[in-house]
């Protein structure tokens, strides 16, 4: 990767992903988790102070290394423990059914291949374990999606490859998970990259 992939672009994410109207959806869509956590976009740790006490330990999957610098501050403080396991979600070398939960948060979008992750999730999770994922997407109103669709390629370009436009729901439930629960909505602001697919998925 050049210097905005590996040196930029986690800080721009450490701030954007950071923002202060994102902590109580995080907080949110941790709730439940419990045992082994993988963690597929870790980044920078923007999760761990949501955690409940039910984590034991976290298995975190990202690309971005710096990411594990900004993150210290936040591992220093958290009570879970935190291995880093892998680079890449499309291919986590953990073992089958080897974990209890799993978290994807704003991560799902950037992922070139996310039927690839999600099937790697649904390897790694035992029967029944329980993906939670917090990620933009799709709108349903036709005009909002049509800027999704013009907008994407820059979107891409200037972050790291995250599409504004991908069917989450469609994504998880075609990955071999049932969505169990899902609220969609807008965040504050423009409306290509702020609707939200907020939810938990069971292994099936």
């Amino acid at each position: 990767m050049g210097v905005y992939e590996n040196q930029i672009l986690p800080r721009l994410t450490n701030l954007i992903c950071g923002i202060e109207p994102l902590r109580e959806l995080r907080a949110r869509v941790a709730g439940g988790l419990s045992g082994t956590v993988v963690e597929v976009g870790f980044g920078s740790g923007l999760n761990l102070p949501y955690l409940p006490a039910a984590v034991d330990v976290v298995l975190a999957v990202d690309p971005a290394v710096v990411g594990r610098r900004l993150a210290a501050r936040r591992l220093a403080a958290s009570p879970v423990t935190v291995e880093f396991v892998g680079l890449d979600g499309q291919d986590l070398p953990l073992a089958d059914a080897s974990a209890d939960t799993a978290l994807s948060t704003f991560t799902l979008c950037t992922i070139p291949e996310a039927s690839h992750a999600l099937a790697e999730l649904r390897r790694v999770l035992r029967p029944g374990g329980t993906l939670h994922f917090l990620e933009h997407g799709l709108s349903p109103d036709p005009a909002v999606a049509r800027w999704q669709h013009r907008l994407t390629p820059l979107q891409r370009r200037v972050f790291g490859g995250c599409h504004l436009d991908r069917p989450i729901d469609t994504l998880v439930a075609s990955g071999g998970f049932e969505v169990v629960t899902l609220r969609n909505y807008y965040v504050r602001g423009p409306k290509p990259p702020g609707y939200i697919y907020e939810g938990v998925a069971r292994r099936t």
